[in-house]
């Protein structure tokens, strides 16, 4: 508000429109905690979502670098003034959070914090939320904390608009879920009449070709072949069918936690190097958090299955309101000009299509002896 009426108007306006964009639960909460620490200059906030058992089921932050977050440790307790914010449902505004009585401390790792802003988000009588600012950037007034009466009233405006945003994102969801409950059902029924019939097509053609084995080794060999391709057909109706669930860990976790999750376990389970590196991604629209992920398993896999690579390294870094993907592999790499049959070998067309789907485009970049690059850029939300 010090920049005028007109100017703090204008920033109130603009973070109501960016969480009014969002549906999913983790995209409105990030929205909220990046847009209160912007409209109020803070240099640190968060978010966090109580839980029935004195923790919290889902903890925001803004400011905080992934190093920095992976090293605090475990997610806080409903303790100290986080606590009293909770229970008691009122304002919190502190010159010096650490000089508070019912300050707790925090891990070695977590940045050093001074003035701090906390206010609750409130649905009717229940507080399903609260929202934490620390380290204002402007001048210090004469009670000596950075936040003025003007920022809580702005802060207010905000959670008030935030309880509206995050119970309709839950309202989407629970209305997802029963529809992703209905598709998986659905799923399930096509993938077992599909994968039945391919299996049981199998088994037939493998019982013949052990008949023929000893009286008719030609046509036993052409029974085999065939087993092949059945079995084959079999792991494409498979894999066609659970590509098409969205995988629970984005939901929970983010897209960045997520893959580094993924990549973590392929570094452990795989010979090659497999690395990940994040930079400054905020949260994406679902359907470009998914796209990424899909086109990501997509390009890991053609790296560590085919290409013969010792080392992959994944970033994911944030680009305007976006992010770009890239996977890149010091393996055998392919002919440029053999794009086409490489693109049906390496499911370069269904990347493509995950990208284009998502508002995004792909370029894939390879040679002979000198690995692959391929790089997916989305544009936010």
């Amino acid at each position: 508000m010090s920049q005028g009426p007109r100017s703090g108007l204008y920033a109130v306006s603009s973070a109501l429109l960016a969480m009014s964009r969002h549906l999913e639960v983790r995209d409105v909460l990030k929205t909220i905690v990046a847009s209160a620490r912007e409209l109020l200059g803070a240099e640190y906030a968060a978010l966090g979502v109580p839980d029935d058992h004195g923790g919290f089921a889902q903890f925001v932050v803004d400011g905080v670098s992934d190093e920095q977050w992976k090293a605090i440790g475990p997610l806080p307790r409903q303790h100290g003034v986080l606590a009293a914010m909770l229970r008691e449902a009122r304002t919190e505004r502190l010159a010096d959070v650490r000089e508070d009585p019912r300050f707790e401390g925090w891990p070695d790792a977590h940045p050093d914090m001074s003035d701090f802003l906390g206010l609750p988000i409130r649905d009717g009588d229940e507080i399903i939320g609260a929202l934490f600012l620390a380290n204002k950037g402007h001048g210090t007034p004469q009670d000596g904390c950075g936040f003025t009466e003007g920022d809580v009233e702005l802060l207010t405006i905000l959670a008030q608009h935030a309880a509206i945003a995050l119970t309709n994102a839950r309202l989407y969801e629970r209305s997802r879920e029963l529809t992703i409950a209905e598709e998986r059902s659905r799923l399930a029924h096509e993938l077992h009449d599909a994968v039945s019939q391919k299996l049981f097509s199998l088994r037939l053609t493998a019982q013949a070709a052990a008949a023929l084995v000893d009286r008719d080794p030609g046509r036993a060999k052409g029974e085999l072949h065939q087993v092949a391709v059945l079995a084959a057909e079999a792991a494409d109706e498979l894999r066609a069918a659970v590509v098409e669930l969205r995988p629970a860990a984005l939901d929970e976790d983010g897209l960045v936690a997520t893959l580094r999750t993924q990549i973590q376990v392929l570094d452990r389970a795989h010979a090659a190097r497999v690395t990940f590196t994040s930079r400054g991604v905020r949260a994406l629209p679902a359907a470009q958090e998914e796209a990424l992920l899909r086109v990501s398993q997509e390009a890991l896999h053609n790296a560590l299955r085919h290409s013969g690579a010792g080392r992959v390294d994944v970033t994911l870094l944030r680009r305007g309101q976006g992010a770009v993907l890239t996977v890149t592999d010091d393996g055998g790499g392919f002919e440029p000009e053999a794009i086409r049959s490489a693109g049906r070998h390496l499911g370069l067309v269904s990347m493509r299509d995950r990208a284009s789907g998502a508002g995004g485009t792909l370029t894939v970049e390879s040679a002979p002896g000198k690995g692959t690059t391929i790089e997916m850029e989305v544009p936010g939300g």
